[in-house]
């Protein structure tokens, strides 16, 4: 471990590190790309979801997916993309078992968007990570290996998926900055509403192409020419964005090895990433552009866009993740984690959006304080949209079966969460109570007031009841009460409880501690 973190302290310091990605993005239209085929595949038994198109039938027509290709330029577009007036699709020739046709239908010299970028914030500050492209193309089949039988089988259900290729120029410095990259492409797609994105089920899909070159700062004796590409390898299999970062971390280790030896990569090559044994493994040496033989595909016209038909996708492209938290922000005063984890779920954000319009809008109607409407909000708003946060954060996605705000089936409408968190606000319920209302919310919907007033559960205790209480618990308590006279302030804690279970949890521990103080101040030590 030692030998690991040394091996990557001392490549910062000889080698700069170049990374670029190649990102596949599986797109959830209804059918596959260039047929009616439907397009969740995936989840169907093998080879039922085909035909003779996407099996590459002799005499059989493609016919483009006009959904996928508007999404393709939306997303380019949401990635900061100069967007071609006139594409088309192109033939990529080589052999693999679960490419039926013996070639995949994708683009090359006219994808839809090039030259994008996409701004990333790191520990070390933001960074721009350009795009060379973005393309669309089909996707293959799967092999299913059947370690028992020693055999092989191949799956075409997914052959056809419309298959968003994203590629970044060699501007990623660390496997961390691969891993943040990932992950806000991620987040963009799900809120353009184009992918899933999910990589453990394939829809999002990365390889790593890694490099080492001599630092010009540390050689400064030596002819280092800046900025100069020394063969790159290219890494498969990362199904997660853990083993994007791992299998980068190793295969930085292993090129700063060669390089100190003597060995420098001479030639591109492919290598696998073994999960298990965390390392990479070689695969064989990587196609150049001329092995795949592209041309532009006959059976297709070319794809051209007027003017109006680029402004009208781009007008449909929704506020990006960093905008949003830039506003939650501004708009909320929220702090930047808070703005961060609301923002990284769109269904959560959402969601937080609308119980604060709720909250507002309550606000304005009960009159409790005189002014404009912008000026009653902004008196309380800080104090209001912390509440929501930390209901929503802390407690409510803690309740959730999977922990997962947009996959959970919530019974719980922004309303009657906002009304919930009014009786907070109105100390008509206590904390432990509140948790206890909002778990019966989880489990059956509702609204709030009801189950409060079904289930006895309001803040009861008045003054006049807690100071009985209070009474009771100092006069069956004097050797607690002596500690506390005697400076052991922590022991306040054991009276509070014993006070609220008296109260079977419905004062309101704020008050009963002020109360507690107050007598004990008057009681002699």
């Amino acid at each position: 471990m030692v030998f690991f973190g040394t091996i990557l302290y001392m490549n910062q310091q000889k080698y700069d590190t170049v990374i670029g990605l190649e990102i596949h993005v599986q797109l959830k239209t209804k059918s596959k790309m260039f047929c009616a085929c439907d397009n969740s595949g995936e989840f169907q038994l093998p080879n039922t979801t085909i035909c003779p198109v996407c099996t590459g039938q002799p005499g059989v027509l493609p016919v483009a997916n006009a959904q996928a290709i508007k999404w393709a330029v939306m997303a380019a577009l949401a990635l900061n993309c100069q967007i071609n007036r006139e594409s088309h699709f192109d033939r990529k020739s080589y052999f693999y078992p679960d490419l039926p046709k013996g070639y995949q239908i994708s683009q090359f010299d006219k994808p839809f968007g090039h030259d994008g970028h996409l701004v990333i914030s790191t520990a070390l500050g933001r960074r721009r990570v350009r795009l060379e492209r973005v393309h669309l193309e089909e996707d293959t089949g799967k092999l299913m290996h059947d370690p028992k039988q020693s055999s092989s089988y191949v799956d075409y259900n997914r052959a056809g998926t419309p298959l968003l290729e994203i590629v970044t120029k060699p501007d990623i410095q660390t496997p961390q900055e691969a891993k943040i990259f990932l992950q806000e492409l991620r987040l963009i797609m799900r809120y353009l509403g184009v992918s899933d994105a999910d990589m453990e089920k394939g829809q999002l899909r990365c390889d790593a192409n890694v490099s080492l070159r001599p630092n010009p700062e540390y050689f400064l004796d030596e002819a280092v020419e800046k900025g100069k590409l020394y063969p790159k390898t290219e890494v498969k299999n990362l199904n997660s964005f853990k083993a994007v970062e791992r299998a980068l971390e190793y295969e930085i280790k292993r090129q700063t090895e060669l390089w100190e030896a003597g060995q420098a990569p001479s030639t591109q090559s492919t290598r696998g990433w073994d999960d298990k044994k965390g390392m990479t493994v070689e695969q064989r040496t990587k196609e150049r552009q001329h092995d795949y033989r592209y041309f532009p595909e006959p059976d297709l016209p070319p794809v051209v866009f007027t003017e109006s038909e680029i402004e009208k996708i781009k007008s449909e492209i929704v506020e990006s993740p960093a905008e949003k938290s830039e506003r939650f922000k501004l708009q909320f005063g929220l702090n930047a984690y808070d703005a961060s984890l609301l923002v990284n779920d769109k269904k959560l954000g959402h969601f937080f959006e609308e119980v604060v319009s709720e909250l507002r809008a309550w606000l304005i109607a009960s009159g409790e304080m005189e002014g404009t409407e912008e000026e009653i909000w902004e008196k309380k708003k800080n104090k209001l949209v912390k509440l929501v946060a930390n209901w929503l954060i802390n407690r409510l996605l803690g309740l959730l079966p999977d922990k997962n705000f947009s996959t959970s089936e919530l019974k719980i409408t922004p309303e009657n969460f906002a009304e919930l968190m009014i009786l907070i606000y109105q100390r008509r319920v206590n904390q432990q109570i509140a948790l206890i209302i909002l778990k019966k919310m989880v489990a059956s919907g509702g609204d709030p007031s009801d189950i409060m007033t079904e289930d006895d559960l309001g803040l009861t205790f008045v003054d006049y009841d807690l100071q009985k209480i209070i009474t009771e618990v100092i006069h069956n308590n004097p050797t607690i009460v002596d500690q506390y006279k005697a400076g052991k302030t922590a022991v306040l804690q054991f009276l509070i409880g014993q006070v609220m279970k008296a109260t079977k949890g419905k004062a309101e521990p704020e008050q009963v501690k002020d109360l507690l103080v107050h007598r004990l101040k008057y009681i002699d030590g």
